[in-house]
């Protein structure tokens, strides 16, 4: 009986440990958001993490690969995997701005990367913007749960907002917004992935910095980990190489 109690106990700590484990397996979303995040397929969602790429997310694997966390990667729209960071443990988006108001709602593994918002104009445009507020009541395209678009609504201008950036290149071509809020060198190359080239850059402003964000559920153990690792990414000068192969 006692060899049988012993076993059971070996059982239970070996189970424990299992889901132990298995709690700590991180879900990491991304989107669509060349040069930083993208899939490698030219798809628009990806479910294998082996088919995106991109600054961030390239980065992002080198940080893991330095850990002994297990994960899956995958890339959906931005508003579907921020809400997933937002509500589920374990649970975390790439990459992100920080902002004091995004501070609390997240842990935060980084920075990645830095990247400039830029105001954009439709193919041959001659309009001059020297500030923020020469904007006016034009409209400016941009998506849901974006910081640039919080930014700018919150300052009162004429924002619309979609389920996807992917399409707002093609919208501002055809006069359907009236500017087009992205990254600065993110949104020629977004632009030129859906067939839009020449789109003029009127106005950047507000150099800032990304992050994997990570749901606060999750334990300090694990980002701390992400943390170091990402150090050691730095260290290792893989960073400089991967902005000198994607153009930044």
């Amino acid at each position: 009986m006692r060899l049988f109690a012993a076993a059971l106990l070996v059982l239970a700590v070996l189970g424990s440990a299992a889901v132990a484990q298995a709690d700590e397996k991180l879900y990491l979303y991304t989107e669509n958001f060349p040069p930083y995040n993208m899939s490698s397929t030219g798809n628009a969602f990806e479910h294998d993490g082996d088919n995106v790429e991109g600054v961030c997310a390239d980065t992002v694997k080198a940080m893991l690969a330095r850990t002994n966390l297990d994960y899956v990667i995958k890339l959906r729209n931005w508003d579907y995997g921020y809400g997933r960071a937002l509500e589920r443990a374990n649970h975390g988006i790439f990459c992100t701005t920080y902002t004091e108001q995004r501070a609390p709602l997240f842990k935060w593994v980084g920075p990645l990367a830095t990247h400039q918002w830029t105001i954009f104009g439709p193919p041959g445009s001659d309009l001059e913007i020297g500030a923020l507020e020469d904007i006016g009541e034009m409209t400016v395209g941009s998506y849901r749960n974006d910081v640039r678009a919080q930014y700018l609504k919150e300052r009162g201008f004429n924002v619309i907002e979609f389920d996807r950036d992917d399409l707002n290149p093609k919208r501002l071509a055809l006069g359907q917004i009236d500017l087009w809020i992205a990254d600065r060198q993110a949104g020629p190359y977004f632009a030129a992935q859906q067939g839009v080239e020449g789109l003029v850059p009127l106005y950047s402003f507000n150099d800032s910095e990304l992050y994997l964000a990570i749901n606060p559920q999750t334990s300090d153990e694990v980002v701390d980990q992400l943390n170091e690792a990402l150090e050691a990414v730095k260290a290792s000068g893989l960073l400089e190489t991967l902005v000198d192969k994607y153009g930044l």
